[in-house]
């Protein structure tokens, strides 16, 4: 597998809290990695630094070799770099398909020369409503995101995540707040982007049963510290992980 997002004694300190803990990590092409911990355990924060929303204490992120600890988070996305974010990060006023259609026009250059505006602006168009048939959004194409179900909104996120294209998935809890009938379309969207060898998804996840149906790997968070990594079956079978760090949903399981 070749290794396209590695973490070296990455690092953050608010004031004397140490949220995230010399955290070294490889994440490798065609892998699905859930990162779970109990709450406070560092794991959105420790997404943060990946994607650039804070900046490391100390430590490094490298994308597919290339050190980007100093990049802004556009420029990180730029390079490969995609993440949805566990609150919607959406243009409430653009209808859905105009939300997408950027999306996509952000990561594909799009010429500016007359007699091409309309014929890229028709590429963007059909582009857009394909990934909008993916997530079965192209029923509400026209419909303002504000107007939008949380539910609706979620798989609006992971369509705008799509079309980025980006060599790395970054969810976080990615069905927090979804019922039960639309959780299933995000999962099985997953379970698609999984298939793609050539790209590796981090999930920041709660729900055991979604861990186990869809990771590769499993990564444990605790104060900040990276306690376990390894086969699913083995972490959540570990005692200590069991008993110290996921609690009674997890033993349940």
């Amino acid at each position: 597998m070749t290794d396209l997002l590695q973490t070296t004694d990455l690092t953050v300190r608010f004031g004397g809290h140490v949220a995230v803990d010399g955290v070294s990590c490889t994440f490798r092409a065609g892998e699905l990695t859930a990162i779970v911990g109990p709450n406070g355990a560092g794991k959105t924060t420790y997404f943060n630094l990946i994607s650039g929303q804070i900046p490391a204490t100390s430590g490094t992120v490298q994308l597919m070799g290339e050190d980007i600890g100093r990049l802004s988070p556009s420029d990180r996305c730029r390079r490969g770099l995609g993440r949805a974010f566990q609150l919607t990060n959406l243009f409430p006023g653009l209808t859905v398909l105009e939300n997408v259609r950027l999306a996509i026009q952000a990561h594909r250059p799009v010429s500016r020369a007359l007699f091409s505006m309309a014929a890229s602006h028709t590429a963007l168009t059909t582009e857009a409503m394909s990934v909008l048939e993916r997530v079965r959004l192209d029923g509400v194409r026209d419909q303002p995101v504000r107007e939008l179900s949380h539910g609706n909104q979620r798989k609006l996120e992971v369509a705008m995540l799509i079309a980025l294209d980006p060599k790395v998935y970054m969810f976080d809890e990615p069905t927090a707040g979804m019922s039960a009938d639309e959780a299933p379309v995000v999962l099985d969207l997953i379970a698609e982007l999984k298939a793609d060898t050539d790209r590796t998804i981090l999930l920041v996840e709660h729900k055991m049963d979604v861990i186990r149906t869809l990771a590769d790997r499993i990564i444990v968070l605790h104060n900040g510290a990276l306690v376990a990594d390894g086969d699913p079956a083995d972490v959540i079978a570990s005692d200590v992980v069991q008993e110290a760090y996921m609690g009674k949903e997890l033993a349940d399981v």
